[in-house]
């Protein structure tokens, strides 16, 4: 299923990076994934009242589900698209977009002006207010 495919990367990395074998490191990847499930379960009853990160201004009354929520939402999400539009318009060569998108010579200069110079500072901005403006 899908869960088993976004373990596998971890697992990789712990192989390679880590010189862990494949069903150690599977284990302990799916015990670490299990118990953050456990704990964000447990911080809508009887963790309620835990907020392990109070003491920062920004993360004050998050629980530990809050907080998962908030870096997945709030950091996750605006870097993926961040580092997305980055390597599109910057790493990736600008042949290799042509054959993929396959759109008009006019309709791909808009989509990579926009990919390379504005998708980027839009996305920063997102990033930005979302950990500070909110």
């Amino acid at each position: 299923t899908s869960g088993i495919s976004l373990l596998e990367p971890i697992v990789e990395w712990l192989e390679e990076q880590k010189g862990m074998n494949r069903t150690v490191s599977t284990l302990g990847a799916g015990f670490v994934c299990w118990a953050l499930g456990i704990a964000s379960i447990l911080s809508l009853n009887l963790w309620a009242d835990f907020t392990p990160l109070g003491s920062i201004d920004m993360l004050e009354g998050k629980t530990i589900f809050d907080l998962l929520d908030f870096f997945t939402a709030n950091i996750l999400l605006p870097l993926g698209g961040l580092l997305v539009a980055v390597f599109a318009g910057w790493v990736m060569s600008r042949e290799a977009i042509e054959k993929e998108l396959a759109l008009s010579e006019p309709m791909f200069r808009l989509w990579y002006i926009t990919v390379r110079f504005i998708t980027p500072v839009a996305v920063g901005a997102v990033f930005v207010y979302n950990l500070f403006g909110a």
